[in-house]
């Protein structure tokens, strides 16, 4: 595994620290893991049908 360093906006990573304080994912790293699987997962869809992305393209 690859490691990238990122930066987001602290109140993103609240919620990020309050999914993990939740149990909903184990760590930090594997939400944001979790949230680039769900992306990619969704523009393959959306190339499938060819609708326009819901995310802002930087």
């Amino acid at each position: 595994m690859e490691r990238v360093t990122l930066r987001i906006p602290k109140q993103q990573i609240e919620e990020v620290e309050q999914m993990v304080e939740t149990g909903e994912y184990p760590n930090r790293s594997e939400a944001i893991r979790s949230a680039v699987r769900e992306m990619l997962a969704e523009e393959g869809s959306e190339q499938a049908s060819e609708k326009k992305r819901s995310w802002a393209k930087v």
